[in-house]
């Protein structure tokens, strides 16, 4: 088929880090560094939500793998955990015949609230340019450039700190969950991809590429 465009969403104001796709709902969320994070519905093509709140680049925004929530990552030095369970349920509601004018400018200059801050996770020295969700755990990993991975638990009431994990010589560009083995995967400025014990929390490989540069990390 014919590789082109079918659709361009226009509303961030400054560079955009990173997009995702929803795993149920038509949404692609977007994280920029004009301090937002953006929801958008694709079928409508329209902005869903937008969450304020970060103070500086927005460096990566995920969906969590089954609830209604969002984490982000900041160069404020912050990870943030959103409740976005008022925008499922506006999706799911039916669309009104009219929004009212006053509303639709606040929401778009303030954001609404479809889309909470749960929790502000602090403890990094340093801009946070990654935090993802772990697939089936209440466990989020950040990585930032204070060279520090960092693991976090997470409840409906609060959110905390649980280990640190060092080793990396350079700014921590991502870092996820393996998706069915108890590992975490690092990506960093120097040169390496490690790969984490989640039991000892310790490197068990480390990959270096001294030509080349990597930003962004998965796991198949």
């Amino acid at each position: 088929k014919e590789r082109r465009c079918l659709f361009t969403l226009t509303g961030h104001l400054d560079y955009i880090r990173t997009v995702q796709f929803h795993h149920e709902y038509p949404w692609i969320i977007s994280a920029s560094d004009d301090q937002t994070i953006r929801i958008w519905n694709w079928q409508s093509r329209q902005c869903q939500a937008v969450l304020t709140g970060h103070s500086h680049y927005v460096m990566c925004a995920q969906f969590h793998p089954t609830e209604d929530l969002v984490v982000s990552a900041s160069l404020d030095q912050t990870v943030r955990v959103w409740d976005i369970s008022g925008l499922r349920k506006q999706n799911m509601a039916p669309v009104p015949a009219r929004e009212d004018s006053a509303t639709k400018l606040q929401n778009n200059i303030f954001g609404n609230t479809d889309a909470m801050v749960k929790h502000v996770l602090e403890g990094h020295d340093r801009g946070v340019n990654w935090a993802t969700f772990h697939p089936s755990s209440p466990f989020i990993v950040s990585g930032a450039d204070d060279r520090q991975i960092k693991i976090w638990r997470i409840s409906d009431t609060k959110a905390w700190e649980i280990d640190t994990l060092r080793g990396h010589y350079n700014n921590v560009c991502s870092t996820v969950f393996h998706p069915c083995e108890d590992y975490l995967l690092s990506l960093s400025e120097d040169k390496t991809l490690r790969v984490w014990d989640m039991q000892k929390r310790n490197t068990i490989y480390t990959y270096r590429r001294d030509h080349d540069r990597f930003w962004v990390l998965t796991a198949h």
